[in-house]
């Protein structure tokens, strides 16, 4: 089976929360019901971007290269690999825990 690598486009769902367990995003419906972030207006799907692209933080995109469609697997990112120690996104200086799916190369 084909491992994703920099230059795939691929599809992942996602699960983000803070060490406390606190969910602050999901791409998963059922998972955002649960955890009262579910917004009606939302499409929860796959979130598709490109690896290596920039279009999403470092650590996100580092977790999923080497990963096969199907597989699973939870990452701790320490701020730098994140949002930055400091800025001024809300995220920044905060460690980020992921859940991700690769659903599938395309």
């Amino acid at each position: 089976m084909a491992k994703a690598k920099s230059g795939d486009t691929v599809l992942v769902h996602y699960h983000g929360s803070f060490p406390s367990g606190e969910v602050f995003d999901t791409s998963l419906e059922e998972e955002a019901k649960s955890a009262g972030l579910y917004d009606s207006r939302r499409d929860y799907t796959p979130l598709r971007f490109t690896l290596g692209a920039g279009q999403v933080i470092s650590g996100f995109n580092d977790a999923i290269i080497g990963m096969e469609p199907g597989e699973e697997k939870t990452v701790t990112l320490p701020p730098e690999e994140a949002y930055g120690r400091t800025g001024s996104h809300p995220m920044a200086g905060k460690t980020l825990v992921f859940r991700v799916i690769l659903v599938d190369i395309v």
